[in-house]
């Protein structure tokens, strides 16, 4: 057989074969972009990409996320607890993201702001210890 009868039969086949993905299609990637998840602390249904198209892996009104990966052993987390935002990290380059943890086994990671997350929630989390430390502010009177 020819390579010219063979390729001419590739593609009849892909035009009738609608669920085969060829190269240059965007099926997958509008599939992937319609996809929700519901958080488990609010029950908001949030789309998993953010307003700018970055992924997400966390509510933008509450910042809770679920532990569905695992960062230690690397693949998915057989765990699937809630993870709480408990902190705000800011990298060298100026970029902030949020610290969670499984209210289960206690892991810790950390996940990229979003442009969408809830300001007032961030700043709440940015500034608690500040707000809260693990010391009496009343010691620096006396310094």
């Amino acid at each position: 057989m020819s390579s010219t009868s063979n390729s001419t039969s590739n593609s009849a086949n892909s035009a009738n074969n609608p669920s085969r993905h060829t190269p240059g299609t965007t099926a997958r990637s509008h599939t992937q972009r319609t996809a929700t998840f519901g958080c488990a602390w609010c029950g908001l249904t949030v789309s998993s990409f953010a307003a700018d198209g970055a992924r997400r892996n966390h509510c933008p009104s509450c910042l809770h996320s679920q532990h569905v990966l695992d960062h230690v052993e690397g693949g998915p987390s057989a765990c699937h607890g809630r993870m709480s935002p408990i902190a705000i990290a800011v990298l060298r380059t100026g970029d902030w993201r949020v610290v969670h943890r499984c209210v289960r086994c206690d892991e810790l990671t950390s996940n990229p702001v979003c442009p969408d997350d809830n300001q007032l929630i961030l700043m709440r989390i940015a500034v608690r210890p500040l707000a809260e430390p693990p010391f009496p502010l009343e010691a620096f009177g006396s310094l």
